[in-house]
């Protein structure tokens, strides 16, 4: 089968879209797929368009949106048919419905994302604040794209919800298949557990790995530390991806190592090797579509401490690989939790080896590919 795998950017740079734009095609690779990569697209009236922006910043205070203009929408289906013509595909694919919501194509067109429009007013800073105009056009596209595909795939159970609640769609053509973790993983259950029993045992080391502070939970994460290490149990947090937002200076007990870039060698490994050497990954989020992060983790048979909110509950599974907690929870809770798994080491260990199981049987491309590859094949 060969596959048309529609972007408007560039797919095969790994930076786009945390991976997941580059590795949604190689997880079909790896199923014996042909992708053919339509990408790069040009958004054209920019000019245009940014002045329309600032108008509604400068005299409604609200946020417009470019690429839900109905003008920019329809123009990327226009790059993408004229491309389409040029080439032998089966299927149309998509990591997301902006450049097929308005497609004409004789192809079968399919998506999978983990988020609708719906869904994300209101839940990320970015998608606050909306115009009535960007609202119109972008669920006016989410609509057209849930018509036009065969199938509708979702990274979580959460954002099939927000389909099947917010559009008039046919629930048998919504699906849900988990992301894997963007991550090369060779390792098996013995080297887990070589990594899990080097662990130290005399200081807890909790990982906060994300690129926003506030929403992400970086001030929970931080107060949840400085309660552990106030209740006896010596706790480390090492923060990456951003700079804590704080009043004062940060205890000696946390280690603020910035932005490290996953795109090259160097800086995956260090990745890597942090997770690994972590006993936890702490990210209490207070919006968050999926997170691969957790996935991430999970391959290192590192549990991970989050909320119950938006695609994480699809991930996490309390007892299994973390646990999760409301997104109001006290800072005790979190304690409680920890100090009481930190006390019987034993369990820790094993929630950790679990974790790792859930990696290698559920949250994995490999997995992920082959589930997409069998709705597809049944839907045809």
């Amino acid at each position: 089968m060969k596959i048309a795998y529609v972007t408007t950017y560039d797919a095969t740079d790994i930076t786009q879209w945390s991976g997941l734009g580059y590795y949604i095609p190689q997880s079909l690779k790896s199923q014996s797929l042909s992708v053919e990569y339509i990408g790069s697209l040009r958004q054209r009236y920019s000019r245009l368009l940014k002045v329309k922006r600032r108008f509604y910043q400068s005299f409604f205070r609200k946020t417009y949106l470019m690429d839900r203009e109905l003008i920019v929408l329809k123009d990327y289906a226009r790059q993408v048919s004229k491309r389409l013509s040029g080439i032998d595909t089966d299927i149309v694919f998509s990591p997301g419905t902006i450049p097929i919501a308005y497609l004409e194509c004789n192809q079968p067109i399919f998506f999978w994302t983990d988020v609708t429009f719906a869904g994300i007013i209101d839940f990320y800073p970015k998608f606050s604040n909306l115009c009535q105009e960007t609202i119109k056009h972008g669920n006016a596209m989410e609509q057209s794209a849930l018509e036009r595909c065969k199938l509708a795939i979702y990274s979580s159970d959460w954002a099939a919800k927000t389909a099947i609640e917010n559009y008039p769609v046919n629930p048998a053509k919504v699906k849900v298949v988990p992301f894997g973790a963007n991550i090369e993983c060779d390792r098996n259950i013995d080297d887990i557990k070589a990594i899990v029993e080097s662990r130290p045992i005399n200081k807890c080391k909790l990982l906060f790995l994300g690129v926003d502070w506030f929403r992400k939970g970086g001030d929970i994460a931080l107060e949840v530390t400085k309660q552990l290490n106030t209740l006896g149990i010596n706790a480390e947090l090492t923060v990456v991806g951003c700079q804590p937002v704080i009043d004062g200076e940060l205890p000696n007990y946390v280690k603020v190592l910035g932005l490290i870039s996953k795109s090259t060698d160097e800086g995956a490994e260090r990745i890597n090797r942090l997770i690994s050497e972590s006993h936890f990954l702490i990210l209490p989020s207070r919006a968050e579509c999926y997170g691969i992060v957790f996935c991430e983790a999970n391959s290192f048979g590192v549990p991970c401490i989050s909320t119950n909110v938006g695609g994480i509950p699809t991930i996490i599974k309390d007892g299994l690989n973390g646990k999760l907690f409301a997104v109001d929870s006290n800072i005790a809770d979190y304690c409680k939790y920890i100090c009481d798994i930190w006390s019987k080491y034993s369990e820790y260990k094993k929630l950790a080896i679990s974790a790792f199981n859930e990696y290698e049987f559920r949250l994995n491309w490999s997995v992920a590919g082959k589930t997409v590859k069998k709705l597809i094949m049944e839907s045809m």
